[in-house]
């Protein structure tokens, strides 16, 4: 009889891996009139012994993605929400621990961040969702050491000066002026992996290096002067690696937002870098890693499946 549990031609399986993806849990802390929101979308993938699951549908070692999802909320009242990154190594723990089949967890999460509203004394229960940005972690758990790769995206901002672009390769096809003083505007997406690898170092303070990073990466966008997007993007990694000892590596995906001068003069009018038409496609993207002197590069050069 032919053994089903095995393919019969020399198929191999690969890396595979299985979790809940985009559980939305907010968690509200109350002390006393005035409430705390932390509002997280956390996705789990586990992996390890489930070859049998793939060759012959055995769920013996299989953890159902359903209890992943319930171990999210449950572990949001258990543990509390600390921070996105603090929350995710509680969990990336306990599937590794908990679970003798599961040899790997990787928890990414999505952090929505409120502010409060000012109610006159009313209570300080009332919050507005900020739009500037999504913050991200990925905590990678393997039994016996950790991966955390931070960062955020969609944070977009513009100098409306202190930007050239000139002296760039020029052939037949080029149409693009030169520019003395543009605009440079693009959406932030950065990642930065924390040297914090092993429960006997200490660890950082994940709310305080987020905020302190993503001042130092505002900070150098802003006193920058530009000559292209690029020189932009170094010194922001380079500000960010210079003042936090806990990272180690920095990525950015800068899709440049594109602002032109529109042409006024058929109105009879002088545009004096004033007026501009501002395209979202296509656009120009700019991407790079950063590292500190000795470190090697871990972060995925693409960022779409971090």
């Amino acid at each position: 009889m032919t053994d089903i549990s095995r393919p019969a031609r020399p198929v191999i399986l690969g890396q595979n891996q299985y979790g809940k993806a985009e559980n939305r849990v907010v968690k509200i802390t109350r002390d006393g009139a005035t409430h705390h929101i932390r509002d997280l979308n956390v996705s789990v993938s586990l992996s390890g012994d489930m070859d049998e699951v793939h060759y012959s549908g055995s769920n013996a070692n299989v953890l159902p993605t359903d209890t992943t999802k319930n171990t999210v909320y449950a572990f949001a009242k258990e543990h509390g929400i600390e921070s996105a990154e603090q929350f995710g190594i509680h969990l990336a723990r306990h599937f590794v621990t908990s679970q003798e089949p599961i040899r790997t967890a990787r928890i990414r999460i999505e952090e929505y961040a409120w502010e409060r509203i000012d109610n006159s004394g009313k209570g300080e229960h009332s919050f507005v969702r900020k739009g500037q940005e999504t913050r991200l972690t990925q905590i990678t758990f393997d039994g016996s050491s950790w991966e955390v790769v931070s960062g955020l995206k969609d944070l977009t901002v513009m100098n409306s000066t202190d930007s050239e672009f000139w002296g760039y390769v020029k052939d037949k096809y080029t149409t693009l002026p030169e520019a003395y003083d543009r605009i440079l505007a693009t959406s932030v997406s950065a990642r930065w992996r924390f040297n914090w690898s092993a429960d006997e170092q200490e660890m950082p303070d994940w709310d305080t290096s987020y905020e302190e990073t993503r001042t130092h990466l505002l900070q150098a966008f802003a006193e920058t002067y530009s000559l292209s997007l690029q020189q932009t993007l170094y010194q922001m990694g380079a500000r960010i690696i210079d003042n936090r000892s806990e990272i180690d590596e920095v990525r950015f995906s800068l899709p440049n937002k594109h602002h032109f001068l529109v042409d006024l003069e058929p109105f009879g009018l002088k545009n004096d870098n004033e007026v501009y038409f501002a395209a979202d496609r296509p656009y120009g993207l700019i991407e790079g890693t950063i590292l500190r002197d000795g470190c090697e590069a871990r972060i995925p050069v693409d960022l779409t499946n971090l």
